[in-house]
């Protein structure tokens, strides 16, 4: 990031830096006070623009560093960085007027003379992204300040709420915030400043002595800090884009719900009779019942479950290459497609960082191991010397009808751009055929066909609760967008 000289001049083309991102830094009270600092000189409402001229010609390759703001004067609302003559804004209102600063400014005062720390963080967004979202016109240079400011007012509420042990305030009324949107750089910053007013007395928000466990006091966890720009994200994301984001999610939701449903009749049938043994076999039989791929990846090759979970890995393999081709090429087809939308929106991936779409494919192998290693569990210990002849059987019944019949029986496989975005229902992918392993096969409560039924009806049992989930999800939601517009109402906006 570098300073441009003018307003609104933001960098456009870029591909290797994040769309947007944000830094986070704090400054404790005994730091600024030994430096003779106050936090109420960063919003100075009388004419700046003397205080702040040397910023004008800096070459800034990073944003400010906080400590530093301080000892510029008005560093918040200066004039050489904002196009409004109220630029700065708070929980209440996008314009604070002189009055509005003047009690801002005592509420500073009041939280650095309780010791508390003062935080701030930066939304550095780039000119692309804006173009793309509808933000900014780079030709007017005009940007959608209000727009803009709502989203971080939404997103204030989640850090100062959700960043810490507790919320920052001991009710809603103990936080000041404010923050500005910066147009002097070749990205566009929105910066956030907030601290707590009344003295902090919480013991899950004091720095004990000794071995601290837990959180660090002041420090926003990472995974908090990616949360709000997600949320910051979406609230800024043209409805066209926005759109485009959940069709391929959709997509890919749906191609899942294709493969997961359609797993039980194409596993548990003769073709795959021999691998379905050798996991069997694999599995380690002091584990029956706790049988689980876990946290690590059915790759990993360590732990007990390693060897059951490699084979049946290559069996999704075999699954993905014959039965379910189609489904698994638009679901990995899709997922890549969210793969560049990311790196778009994130920048260049780090070295060792998973994508998108190798998450979404562990995770959906994953699922598939553990409901065929829930059901393998239901064969019958004392069954297990006879599996082998009855493997045999089945193999030499499968291996006859082949030669019987030199029609190819795995379906055609069609190509993901012949799928549309929202697969269609899920059918029965079954090869016509392809005979279920051994009806005479001992498990509990019957047969293999038994175990493909319980398993659809497993299937069946978890789509109804994650539809429920977003259902009740939807709905909470929808009264909170309610909430939050009849709110804005009340505060004239």
């Amino acid at each position: 990031m570098a300073k441009t000289g003018e307003i609104a001049a933001f960098a456009l083309g870029e591909k290797k830096t994040a769309m947007v991102n944000l830094p986070a830094q704090f400054v404790t009270s005994s730091t600024a006070d030994m430096k003779g600092q106050k936090y109420s000189d960063l919003v100075d409402y009388a004419n700046n623009s003397e205080k702040t001229s040397d910023l004008n010609n800096e070459s800034v390759t990073e944003l400010i560093d906080l400590k530093e703001q301080f000892n510029k004067p008005g560093y918040a609302n200066r004039n050489s960085a904002v196009t409004e003559t109220h630029p700065i804004f708070g929980s209440d209102k996008l314009n604070y007027d002189n009055h509005d600063i003047s009690l801002l400014r005592k509420d500073l005062d009041v939280a650095q003379k309780n010791g508390n720390n003062i935080h701030e963080l930066a939304f550095s967004i780039r000119g692309d992204w804006l173009v793309k979202n509808n933000l900014y016109d780079p030709k007017t240079r005009m940007i959608d300040q209000n727009k803009l400011k709502h989203a971080e007012q939404e997103v204030a509420k989640t850090l100062i709420n959700k960043g810490f042990n507790l919320p920052l305030g001991e009710d809603e009324n103990d936080v000041v915030w404010f923050g500005v949107i910066h147009q002097d750089t070749d990205h566009l910053n929105m910066h956030l400043w907030f601290a707590k007013k009344s003295q902090e007395t919480r013991t899950e928000m004091i720095k004990q002595e000794g071995k601290y466990k837990g959180q660090p006091i002041g420090v926003i966890p990472l995974e908090l800090i990616e949360q709000a720009k997600r949320q910051f994200r979406k609230q800024l994301m043209s409805s066209q884009e926005l759109r485009r984001h959940q069709e391929i999610l959709k997509g890919v939701g749906g191609f899942k719900k294709e493969i997961v449903e359609a797993a039980p009749d194409n596993l548990l049938n003769d073709r795959h009779a021999k691998a379905i043994k050798q996991i069997y076999d694999a599995l380690p039989q002091d584990m029956k019942g706790r049988w689980q791929v876990g946290n690590a990846h059915l790759t990993a090759g360590k732990g007990k479950m390693a060897k059951a979970n490699q084979l049946t890995n290559q069996l999704l393999d075999d699954l993905f290459e014959k039965e379910l081709k189609p489904e698994y090429e638009g679901f990995k087809s899709l997922a890549q497609e969210y793969d560049a939308i990311n790196i778009e929106d994130q920048g260049v991936m780090h070295k060792g960082q998973r994508k998108w779409s190798e998450n979404k494919e562990d995770e959906l192998r994953k699922r598939l191991a553990n409901q065929l290693y829930k059901h393998l569990a239901q064969i019958e210990d004392t069954s297990i010397n006879d599996i082998d002849q009855q493997m045999s059987e089945l193999l030499s019944q499968a291996k006859q009808r082949d030669e019987g019949n030199n029609v190819d029986k795995t379906k055609n496989a069609s190509s993901p751009q012949e799928k549309k975005l929202t697969p269609k229902s899920p059918t029965n992918n079954v090869k016509k055929n392809s005979k279920h392993i051994g009806d005479q096969m001992p498990v509990r409560g019957g047969s293999f066909n038994k175990i493909s039924r319980l398993w659809r009806q497993d299937i069946r049992a978890e789509t109804n609760a994650e539809r429920q989930f977003l259902r009740n999800q939807k709905k909470v939601e929808q009264e909170k967008a309610q909430e939050e517009y009849e709110s804005q109402i009340s505060r004239g906006m």
